[in-house]
């Protein structure tokens, strides 16, 4: 009989003949189970495993054959015996041959979390935190835990009927998925565990324990631990947030996709988007758990999920841009910016901002950011705007208006995240930023390829720039431009203009508040806050410094362009209070950080300018907005008087202000501004002395340092052809929604255009000129002709290097001004098409109708035919 046959039949009756392991695991189990183990039969099993480490894999599946019986024959004492055994062992022995035994190990531990028994899991997960806390000197190649993962995270979510016994039942769960991760997360032949259906069990697990409410105001703040001591290891959500932050601190680069995506496909089974307070708090400990190079990784998540839920309810998606929010302003405290993604050999220059390499983003393009955002709120104007169209033609007023609201939280919470964002990047990105957004915004007479503005009609249009206009206002907060040609070049500039000449007075207000932004790089705007008289400007403390070469070079270019907007944007008839108070702190800000001596001049003559145009009011300008504008002028010119300091100016400008309030103090900007103020039926223009004098003030401005002589030419805006065009289109707009009720007849239109034709040709004398033999000598000879054409280049010539720049724009205005009311006229023309001049007319009813005509069988003017 060979040795096995021995062992096993000999054994079992003869105690002394069995192998020594057997006999001291068998001697650490007393009779009586209540007695527990025994310590000194302990330290010999120890001793023997320490001593002869080639017998570990026999005790473990010696011990796990024993466990196994007790554990079918509910003799649970032994179980714990066996599992406390264990236990010591595996803290004792640290050797090659510690691999077969953990597997026993590993089994047993399997075998008591798939009872039923309370007791029996909890036991199990001891034993399996108490190994997952040892470090392995090799690692394993073939050991998997998968069971683990999904067992723990089935105990996560216990639904046992007696509270007390799910709570035991959920805390083990997480200590065994936090047992897991730790065994797991630092070993790279373990990467496995990052594979999304490991993360699809342990992060929802994890939320699910988050989710209490009792515990949601302790989870919204990172900064606070979530627990101590006894309390933080016994309550679920506490545990749950601190393994969920052990995980997500331990995730590599590779691995934040699969950590995230479970978050948020966890938040939109629950429905946790609205409200969204969990969310927040799940993202915030997000944020402030994983790695700061990691940050731009979890926006990026983020905006592909709002991409998915595009179709989603407003106040989801509300929820989910609030959520984004949070996670830009929490990665901008440790960032200085993301990098755009450089283009072949295109290298950024860092040595203006010197940013550090570790607080800088890298990954997605911050245009690629903001292009997701304005996308979404496009969406979201179109769906209010289909709202209200069903509106007008569904009885259920009040869903519909509710979505409206809710649009609006959405297009307010892009908003605050586009300008918070923005708001967070160095002044090199943000300029771009700023470049991105106004070729966002649709402006008339300027081509837009990204908004499709006939689809959405005037209103979708407006409020498109209304928002598009505040982020930019929240973008441009606190910018800091070393040079203004910098900060608003002509792709910028140029629109952002033609915005501020819009028949709005919501958008001009807006266009102005981003010129402040920019322009005032010392933050005196809120000295200046409120059109008034300033007493005493000195008393201000207004920080200034002396203007740039670039910035005398900026306004040469530029400063026409300013100051013909602001001379336009004055004499607009919807202009209120608002409207004139930022009007004035621009001219202020211009005198702060631009003026030199030309520009100061320019300024008067502009103000000059307005006060003539208020005078005579050849715009059929309402008399508030004429008193506003007088207003205006003495709160400015008060201003500057003091600003450059001279005595004479001073003396001039406070008498006229002293005059006003004695006798027509609605021409100063304490009173017009009021409610009730009494208005004068007409301006006196014979009254000089309640205005400022040309004269007077070129004396006062006669010394060293000033080109007094400029005051005597009148300033003439410089309307461009944009301008012209787009109050043209504005025009046509609102004429052609009135075509029902306002027609042209076909009279009017033929003679319209008969009064083109004759005004551009010649008078009928001229052409009747009688032809002589002085006539055909003249024709003849050409000597002469060529010496007048020589002259008259030369006098062109001379005319254009002499004279002064203001006379040649007049001049040049002159012939413009020929051609723009030639377009207006034409526009008119286009917008009205005449009826068939077949003169068929039918009478019914008393009234008279014309037949329908096709389009194509109408007769137009040939001025309108090309």
């Amino acid at each position: 009989m060979d040795s096995e046959s021995n062992e096993s039949g000999v054994c079992g009756c003869c105690g002394p003949l069995r192998p020594r392991y057997k006999r001291l695991v068998d001697n650490i189990f007393p009779e009586d189970p209540k007695d527990g183990l025994s310590k000194s039969d302990m330290e010999k099993l120890t001793f023997y495993a320490v001593s002869a480490p080639e017998k570990l894999d026999r005790i473990g599946a010696y011990l796990a054959d024993r466990l196994s019986r007790d554990v079918v024959r509910h003799r649970y004492g032994y179980v714990v015996i066996a599992m406390e055994a264990l236990d010591q062992l595996l803290m004792a022995c640290h050797s090659q041959s510690i691999k077969p035994f953990v597997e026993s190990f590993l089994h047993m531990v399997a075998k008591l979390l798939e009872s039923r028994e309370p007791d029996l899991q909890v036991l199990g997960t001891n034993s399996f935190v108490k190994f997952a806390n040892i470090e392995e000197d090799t690692p394993s190649y073939h050991r998997r835990y998968d069971f683990f993962v999904s067992q723990f995270s089935a105990m996560c979510h216990s639904t046992h009927e007696d509270p007390e016994t799910r709570t035991r039942i959920r805390v083990a769960g997480i200590k065994g998925l936090q047992g897991v991760v730790r065994k797991t997360v630092n070993d790279e032949l373990q990467a496995i565990i990052w594979e999304p259906q490991h993360m699809d069990k342990l992060i929802p697990s994890m939320l699910f324990n988050m989710q209490d409410a009792d515990d949601l105001d302790r989870a919204g703040h990172p900064s606070t631990p979530s627990g101590s001591g006894q309390d933080g290891e016994e309550n679920p959500a506490a545990l749950a947030e601190n393994c969920f932050r052990e995980l997500l601190g331990r995730a590599a680069y590779g691995n934040m996709k699969n950590a995230v995506r479970p978050v948020l496909v966890h938040l939109d089974n629950h429905h946790l988007w609205d409200p969204n307070e969990f969310a927040v708090s799940c993202f915030r400990i997000i944020m402030f758990s994983i790695q700061a190079q990691h940050s731009h990784h979890v926006i990026q998540q983020v905006l592909t999920h709002l991409d998915g839920n595009n179709k989603s309810t407003p106040r989801v998606r509300a929820g989910i841009v609030q959520v984004l929010l949070e996670t830009v302003a929490i990665a901008a405290k440790g960032s200085v910016g993301m990098i755009p993604e450089c283009k072949g050999s295109d290298v950024f220059n860092f040595e203006s901002e010197s940013p550090t390499p570790h607080n800088l983003w890298l990954g997605p393009t911050v245009l690629e950011v903001f292009n997701t955002l304005l996308k979404h709120l496009r969406m979201s104007v179109d769906f209010e705007l289909g709202d209200s169209s069903r509106r007008n033609s569904s009885s259920s007023v009040s869903s519909v208006r509710g979505r409206e609201s809710d649009e609006r939280i959405v297009q307010n919470a892009i908003i605050q995240t586009i300008g918070f964002f923005g708001g967070n990047l160095p002044d090199y990105q943000r300029a771009e930023v700023m470049m991105f957004i106004m070729g966002k915004v649709p402006v008339y007479g300027t081509p837009c390829h990204t908004l499709d503005t006939v689809k959405i009609g005037h209103q979708g249009t407006k409020r498109i720039q209304t928002m598009l206009l505040s982020s930019l206002i929240m973008v441009t907060s606190g910018f800091k431009s070393k040079s203004m040609s910098a900060a608003l070049p002509p792709p910028f500039l140029d629109p952002l203009f033609s915005i501020s000449l819009m028949e709005d007075s919501e958008l001009r207000q807006l266009v102005l508040e981003i010129l402040h932004n920019i322009i005032d790089r010392h933050d005196n705007r809120a000295k200046l806050r409120g059109i008034r008289i300033i007493p005493n400007v000195a008393a201000l403390k207004i920080k200034r410094e002396k203007i740039s070469k670039q910035d005398v070079a900026f306004m040469k270019k530029h400063g026409q362009q300013l100051y013909r907007h602001v001379y336009l944007g004055c004499k607009e008839e919807d202009n209120v209070h608002k409207n004139f108070e930022l009007l004035f702190t621009t001219l202020a800000i211009l005198t702060i950080e631009l003026a030199n001596e030309e520009v100061v001049i320019d300024l008067i003559r502009l103000s000059v300018a307005l006060q003539e145009m208020a005078l005579n009011n050849e715009e059929n300008m309402p008399m508030s907005i004429r008193c506003g504008i007088m207003a205006l002028v003495a709160a400015y010119l008060n201003f500057l008087s003091q600003m450059i300091a001279n005595p004479p100016f001073c003396q001039h400008v406070s008498k006229v202000i002293e005059l006003r309030n004695m006798d027509a103090p609605y021409l100063l900007p304490e009173h017009i501004f009021r409610d009730k103020c009494p208005l004068p039926e007409s301006l006196d223009k014979d009254d000089r002395q309640l205005y400022f004098q040309t004269a007077d003030m070129a004396e006062c401005l006669a010394g060293p340092g000033y080109n007094a002589e400029r005051l005597s030419i009148p300033y003439i805006p410089q309307v461009t052809v944009l301008y012209t065009v787009g109050k043209i289109i504005h025009r046509c707009k609102q004429t052609s929604r009135d075509r029902l009720t306002r027609r042209k007849s076909f009279v009017d239109t033929i003679s319209l255009q008969v009064d083109i034709m004759s005004s551009s040709l010649p008078d009928k004398s001229e052409l009747a000129e009688e032809i002589t033999f002085e006539t055909l000598k003249k024709a003849i000879d050409t000597t002469g002709l060529e010496e007048q054409e020589r002259e008259k280049r030369r006098q062109v010539m001379e005319k254009f290097q002499k004279a002064p720049f203001e006379e040649i724009a007049a001049h040049c205005e002159s012939k413009a001004n020929m051609l723009h009311d030639r377009l207006a006229q034409i526009f008119e023309l286009t917008i009205r098409p005449p009826p068939s001049p077949s003169g068929v007319v039918s009478i019914s009813a008393g009234h008279t109708q014309h037949p329908s005509v096709p389009v194509y069988e109408m007769k137009f003017p040939d001025l309108c035919v090309y």
